[in-house]
């Protein structure tokens, strides 16, 4: 099978997490347990997944030109991710959430977009000519919706299929969804699009339906343990999830992304790519962390095969 190219337009943050019995009220300062510095966003945790599938990946975003920015690209070089086409601004810091986490798992986020919204038409018209090269474009929430619609646009003008993750949860343009081959929610962003409480198979298949209507070619809602609804419309198939003992979650939706996307641009049916998506979302939760949690292609063949021997 094919190396799979995958370009991923996307955010950088860098997340500062401390730890704590629990958190401050206001004028209170208190102790904490520990701090740690972790790359993520949205865009570089889905470029790693496919990275790490075995894509060839190249991401496209903007950092801030400061210390932040510097360890983002030694990340991601590392996991053998393209950076060419990543823009420095060097007004602009990079994106960082400020989390407090709590005792309980209970978390208080700010989130500070920084540079990844000062990636603009500008930078998207010099990334034009390498969007014919990639067989998948990756998109997510996490930059202006007008940058977001315009590289959607740009996918179907070249023929390049587009997987949009609409997250973080928000109303979507109409051409936006026009130009969308694979659109990518949880229950949560199902609800915000469409307005129907996504609580289980049943209602799932409700919110795909109106949502195939706006102009998407296959919508796929994430279902958590009960794993995903793939709608197209030729059919809508539920594709169970994997039963495994969760750690934590963050990371689940970017992973399953980046897998879905591999699998596409390598030309399975995508009936094939979601249960190959479900597999490697499930390893990730069972593993703490964003990127450190994302499988590998051995590890999910491992998994998969461990599964249907059981």
């Amino acid at each position: 099978m094919k190396r799979p190219r995958i370009l991923v337009i996307g955010s950088f943050m860098m997340d500062l997490v401390v730890r704590a019995p629990r958190a401050p009220q206001e004028g209170e300062t208190i102790i904490g347990t520990s701090f740690g510095r972790f790359p993520g966003g949205k865009g570089a945790n889905q470029a790693v997944a496919a990275a790490r599938l075995g894509a060839a990946v190249t991401m496209a975003g903007k950092l801030g030109d400061d210390v932040f920015g510097d360890q983002m690209l030694s990340a991601l070089k590392q996991e053998g991710v393209c950076t060419e086409h990543v823009r420095r601004d060097p007004e602009a810091s990079t994106g960082i959430g400020s989390i407090v986490l709590d005792d309980q798992g209970k978390n208080r986020i700010v989130v500070v977009p920084g540079a990844n919204l000062k990636y603009n038409l500008e930078d998207l018209a010099a990334l034009e000519p390498q969007i014919a090269d990639h067989d998948v474009i990756m998109l997510q929430l996490e930059m202006t919706l007008e940058l977001v619609t315009a590289a959607a646009k740009l996918g179907r003008k070249y023929g390049v299929p587009v997987v949009l993750n609409p997250a973080p949860a928000q109303d979507l343009p109409a051409d936006l969804l026009r130009a969308v081959a694979y659109l990518t929610p949880n229950e949560t962003e199902a609800q915000l699009l469409t307005g129907i409480p996504v609580v289980d198979v049943a209602s799932a298949r409700r919110a795909a339906a109106q949502l195939l209507e706006r102009g998407p070619q296959a919508v796929v809602i994430t279902l958590g343990e009960k794993g995903a609804l793939l709608a197209t419309k030729e059919k809508t198939v539920h594709v169970p999830g994997f039963a495994v003992q969760p750690v934590d979650t963050v990371a689940a939706g970017d992973a399953f992304n980046g897998a879905l996307a591999t699998k596409i641009a390598q030309g399975a049916a995508l009936e094939e790519a979601v249960r190959f998506a479900n597999a490697v979302g499930a390893i990730t939760v069972t593993r703490p962390g964003a990127i450190p949690a994302l499988p590998t292609a051995v590890e999910v063949a491992e998994f998969l095969r461990e599964v249907e021997t059981a």
